[in-house]
């Protein structure tokens, strides 16, 4: 029976929004079977190159627990070693070069004709020994811009794993998707997430996952998952305190985004610089969806606490979060 506002965000966030349990359980399990086949491909005698063993990443909002249904991609990081390789930097700092010399045979077949690594090349490398993996023999695997997709047919979702290399300066490199390097570091963005779950007592997973459900119904303009993110961690990172109660966050957090979408969000990692290029247009139709339905949930918690009319305000609720939000009774 969801009879209850409080009842009925329960039951959505779980049948509706948060991935299932038990899927989340197998999926970590093939994931973690995977890395341990990725790891012995250097030992196929197919001039695949050394591994940097124990920088591996699990990346990306299912590392994060922020991922919604469905389950579609699970993000891996492969380290290789450099083995003498270097890089060079330039297009101030934006993009990297790697030169490999000659007696690192492996990666010297991947490179460009004057030595640099080719990361289109690398890219493709993995894609061919990805089919080396015999319970992966029939999934279909491609290159994506800077991953080699694995596409599974046992299980819903691809696995895109990324090649990279880790350097002496604390980042990775990682392909930029098109035969270049650009830098990155997951481990930030994991530690960002988990430092501001933490300071509010772990209940801000939820409800990222709840707002990346309302962004998702396509009723405004969609900015990135990752841009996303990045709002609402740095909106309760300058949070004093977080309600037990999610429709009381909801609504300040929408009366904060008609404002705060029209913001300059550099990357946390300070590699990608500017990530908010919506457009203007883009964000005043946010900012106006925002605005709207902050709106209709000081409503709906005014039916709540004050009329005491439960069901006119599950009723509320479900005018923002549309039919899969649970009806009353």
């Amino acid at each position: 029976m969801t009879t209850t506002v409080d009842a009925a965000f329960n039951q959505f966030n779980k049948d509706i929004v948060n991935l299932d349990s038990n899927r989340t359980k197998t999926a970590r399990s093939s994931r973690d079977w995977l890395i341990s086949q990725l790891e012995k491909l250097p030992d196929t005698g197919d001039c695949f190159p050394n591994l940097y063993d124990g920088m591996h990443i699990k990346f990306g909002s299912f590392a994060r627990n922020t991922k919604i249904r469905p389950l579609d991609d699970i993000d891996l990081i492969l380290t290789f070693s450099a083995d003498g390789a270097t890089y060079t930097t330039y297009k101030y700092g934006e993009q990297y070069t790697l030169s490999v010399p000659n007696t690192n045979i492996n990666l010297w077949a991947l490179t460009n004709d004057d030595g640099t690594l080719n990361s289109i090349k690398m890219v493709n490398k993995l894609v061919n020994s990805l089919g080396k993996i015999s319970h992966y023999s029939k999934a279909s695997i491609h290159r994506r811009q800077e991953a080699a997709t694995l596409q599974l047919t046992s299980y819903e979702w691809n696995f895109d794993i990324v090649p990279a290399f880790y350097t002496d300066t604390g980042y990775y490199l990682i392909p930029d998707g098109n035969g270049d390097w650009k830098a990155t570091d997951p481990r930030i963005d994991q530690e960002n997430t988990s430092s501001v779950n933490q300071m509010h007592s772990g209940k801000i997973l939820q409800i990222i996952r709840t707002l990346k459900y309302w962004q998702k119904r396509k009723t405004m303009p969609t900015m990135s998952s990752y841009l996303f993110e990045v709002i609402i961690l740095d909106y309760f990172s300058k949070k004093q305190e977080v309600s037990n109660f999610i429709d009381l966050e909801l609504r300040d957090f929408w009366g904060h985004l008609n404002i705060a979408i029209y913001s300059s969000f550099q990357d946390p990692k300070g590699f990608s610089g500017e990530l908010n290029n919506l457009s203007f247009d883009e964000k005043s139709k946010i900012s106006t969806k925002a605005s709207e339905d902050s709106i209709k949930a000081s409503e709906a918690i005014r039916l709540e606490t004050q009329v005491k009319d439960q069901e006119k305000a599950i009723k509320k609720w479900a005018e923002i979060f549309g039919g899969d939000f649970p009806s009353y009774g």
